[in-house]
């Protein structure tokens, strides 16, 4: 579900990039409209995804990618990706309760893993 988050739960979600000369605007335009935060999970999750999402460089991203399809500018890389399990928890702790986060099997598990 979409939801717009205050300044101030932005600027703690990326409060390691607080020293740098891009967080004002990293902050303003994250807290501008609506964002959809989800949790996704599966085997080598935090590298799969992040090869999904494409270089945060959106230049620097492959055709096919997220980035690369649908975004022009670094500063509006248009999406989020953790970049590591640690963060990933980290995360997930500051946007979701625990009775948000539902643990699931999908139906072609069998399929998908060995």
């Amino acid at each position: 579900m979409a939801e717009q988050r205050e300044r101030t739960f932005i600027m703690k979600h990326y409060s390691d990039l607080s020293s740098r000369p891009f967080f004002p605007g990293l902050v303003k335009y994250m807290s501008s409209g609506p964002v959809v935060p989800m949790v996704w999970e599966g085997l080598n999750v935090v590298k799969t995804g992040r090869q999904m999402l494409g270089a945060t460089n959106p230049a620097d991203s492959q055709p096919g990618t997220i980035r690369g399809d649908l975004c022009i500018q670094v500063g509006r890389n248009i999406i989020h990706g953790s970049d590591s399990v640690e963060s990933a928890k980290k995360e997930i702790d500051l946007w979701f309760t625990e009775k948000e986060v539902v643990g699931w099997t999908p139906a072609n598990e069998n399929w998908v893993y060995e």
